[in-house]
């Protein structure tokens, strides 16, 4: 008979799939329990600093990921109404020096695939497709997860249930009753679009390149090989119903970009179809952990704007780090879960404000936008490349080891 997996993984997403893997490195067997029948990721780029990538390395994910991701020449920043560059972080072999890591950026989907391809080869996951991990209570030194399949309910018991399940995760309230999500009132617009459709600099450039403007911000980078251009732009707006993404006219963006430069504008209108996906922040000061037996890592977590790019690299981190605790206290998950929470919040929190700050400065309006435009042209870009020194210079593992 085989013997049970020491740890229940609820989802199978990037964090899902990072923890199973991580887990696996230590010597941990799991069980990775995943609602759709067929693994594919939504959504568009992505973008993964050093402090991401240095853990996929080790996982041997970056290798397989490699091939089809970018490794941009720099980070800018410009005026979506003019396009001057107002600052530029290096990146490159400058940024993979100074951190110890590559800075990627890649489609959502080929990071799913690597994960996916690493994770099948590893004898330690079991990996359960069509199952929801409905809710879990705790059993003697263990946890019982309740699990549907269709019309089937069944059980699974193991010593730990780590809940990857995403912004809607359906195990927060086995954690705690007060946790939850807020709508934070943007939308963000994502499409990827083959460079010969993309105009102007989209068209040339190998940058991950902010527009701003005060009624919307716009990323753009290069995927896929740098066969294809992804774009996310920020707006104000609604959400129309509880889903985390949907169709919609992309009248809204339109006008919100009305006096931005021409080139944005074309490039915009000549994208086929954009997915509207409405913001939403979980509720800070709810617990991460309950009862010593059930964590929740990633967005199941902490979801927040993804104004400081660290949804996916955050997610990476957790799971690293959880490992690694949960390898140092192996007989003691409920030290290691404690530790987990005590250790990672922080980190959570620091880059929660570096994100809110981003979003003031990129839809700064009057006064403030000349003050910011006039600070901007005049830093250095060794300068701007040590404001992230804490953020990108980071090994979650280290942390713990340290």
């Amino acid at each position: 008979m085989k013997e049970p997996p020491a740890v229940l993984i609820a989802g199978a997403g990037i964090a899902g799939l990072t923890m199973a893997l991580a887990l696996a490195r230590h010597g941990f067997g799991s069980r990775v329990y995943e609602r759709e029948p067929l693994l594919r990721e939504v959504g568009a780029g992505l973008q993964l600093s050093p402090n991401a990538t240095r853990i996929l390395d080790r996982l041997g994910v970056l290798a397989a990921l490699a091939p089809r991701a970018v490794q941009p020449g720099a980070i800018e920043l410009r005026k979506a109404a003019t396009l001057e560059r107002l600052a530029r972080v290096p990146l490159g072999a400058e940024a993979e020096q100074r951190w110890g890591a590559p800075y990627l950026v890649a489609h959502r989907a080929d990071l799913q695939a690597a994960l996916l391809a690493c994770a099948r080869r590893e004898r330690a996951i079991e990996l359960v497709t069509g199952a929801t991990v409905e809710d879990a209570e705790i059993a003697g030194i263990g946890v019982r997860a309740r699990i549907r399949r269709g019309w089937i309910t069944e059980h699974a018991e193991a010593p730990l249930l780590i809940a990857a399940d995403g912004v809607w995760s359906g195990l927060r309230q086995a954690v705690s009753a007060k946790a939850g999500n807020r709508f934070t009132g943007y939308l963000a617009w994502r499409a990827t679009l083959p460079r010969d459709k993309a105009a102007g600099v989209l068209a040339t450039h190998d940058s991950v390149t902010a527009f701003m403007h005060p009624r919307f911000h716009l990323v753009a980078y290069p995927v896929s090989g740098g066969r294809d251009v992804n774009l996310v732009a920020f707006t104000s707006g609604d959400a129309l119903r509880q889903e985390w993404a949907q169709e919609m006219s992309d009248a809204p963006l339109r006008a919100a970009m009305a006096d931005a430069d021409p080139a944005l504008r074309q490039s915009v209108k000549a994208v086929s179809a954009w997915t509207v996906w409405p913001i939403h922040a979980a509720h800070t000061g709810t617990p991460w952990t309950g009862a010593g037996r059930l964590a929740l890592i990633g967005d199941a977590a902490h979801a927040m704007p993804p104004f400081a790019a660290q949804g996916a690299a955050m997610a990476i981190e957790d799971a690293a780090a959880l490992a690694t605790l949960l390898a140092r206290h192996r007989d003691t998950p409920p030290v290691a879960l404690s530790a987990y929470q005590r250790i990672r919040k922080p980190r959570m929190a620091r880059v929660a404000r570096r994100g809110q700050f981003n979003r003031f400065v990129w839809h700064a309006a009057g006064p403030v936008a000349l003050a910011r435009d006039l600070v901007l042209r005049r830093r250095e870009e060794t300068a701007l490349m040590a404001d992230f020194d804490w953020l990108y210079g980071f090994d979650a593992e280290a942390e713990i080891d340290g």
